[in-house]
């Protein structure tokens, strides 16, 4: 549905995404993480065909974005909620996008419910709206020409608990309907919750990718003892790299078994000893892009 190859864009001589590959699927959502100024917004631009890439391609649905005849009834994206024309209500907006992409303007009151805008909201000016009723249109003009494919960018920014688990709900369903999602958030726990498959990107590269609860199985392995510096000398001794976990633990990037025998070799009594799975997403994103001071953003 989604496939990138190689793409790479500069900007002067700043190299800003390097060679990035990956697929999405029918019937998978697919997290885009990675911290601010990752890559990942110029990525999705180079994807929708709003950024031409400096090498590589990328196609939808078997197409280059641009060759898609009325894109919309085919891929909805959603790169930017606030990008609205704030004078015009919620109705006329989504009106106006019936009538552009050739849907039948009766659908409209339906899908405003559809996203939760009621009547009150649909009458109301866009200029009005909180961001997380601006990304709830949003949400209703790429679905409104039924697509098969969506590229949503933070589409949870602004939602308030409810609204996120709305979020997930939707796409899940989406998805399950044969849809493919690739989406990009800085909310890690909601991607853990709905995610199939990950791709993760620093410093304009893919540093990991693959189905989710692969990448988590590949954790590593999570330690913890009494003596916290004794075993990070002896994990430095053996050649194994580790970070930071929470309440003093290490997650250490070797098996169990490697990691047990290099807190034998030191000495180091160990509390715990487990593969680092049930560390989540959060400490996957960590250890792969702890040389960044950023959080998760665009």
């Amino acid at each position: 549905m989604i496939e990138a190859r190689n793409l790479s864009k500069r900007f002067g001589r700043t190299l800003a995404v390097d060679d990035v590959s990956f697929t999405c699927e029918p019937g998978t959502v697919t997290g885009f993480l990675g911290p601010n100024g990752a890559g990942k917004s110029t990525t999705m631009r180079m994807i929708c065909g709003l950024a031409p890439p400096t090498a590589g391609s990328a196609t939808v649905l078997g197409e280059s974005y641009q060759r898609i005849a009325n894109p919309a009834h085919h891929v909805g994206v959603m790169l930017d909620a606030s990008a609205q024309h704030r004078g015009r209500t919620g109705r006329e907006t989504l009106r106006l996008c019936a009538e552009t992409m050739g849907v039948d303007r009766a659908r409209v009151p339906g899908m405003l419910e559809r996203v939760g805008l009621d009547a009150k909201a649909a009458k109301r000016r866009v200029g009005k709206y909180s961001l997380g009723m601006r990304q709830r249109l949003g949400l209703a003009q790429v679905l409104l020409g039924e697509p098969r494919v969506l590229i949503l960018d933070e589409p949870a920014n602004g939602l308030d608990p409810q609204g996120i688990i709305w979020m997930r709900e939707l796409m899940r369903e989406f998805a399950d309907g044969g849809g493919a999602v690739l989406l990009s958030s800085h909310l890690l726990h909601e991607v853990d919750v709905i995610a199939d498959r990950l791709v993760l990107i620093n410093r304009g590269k893919v540093v990991a990718q693959g189905a989710k609860s692969e990448l988590l199985v590949s954790a590593g392995t999570l330690v913890r003892s009494p003596d916290g510096a004794g075993l990070s000398r002896a994990l430095e001794a053996a050649g194994i790299e580790a970070t930071a976990a929470d309440h003093g633990a290490l997650v250490a990037t070797a098996d169990p078994e490697a990691v047990g025998a290099a807190a034998h070799a030191g000495g180091v009594a160990l509390s715990e000893l487990r593969a680092a799975d049930g560390a989540g997403l959060e400490q996957l994103f960590l250890s792969l892009t702890s040389d960044d001071e950023g959080g998760v953003g665009a």
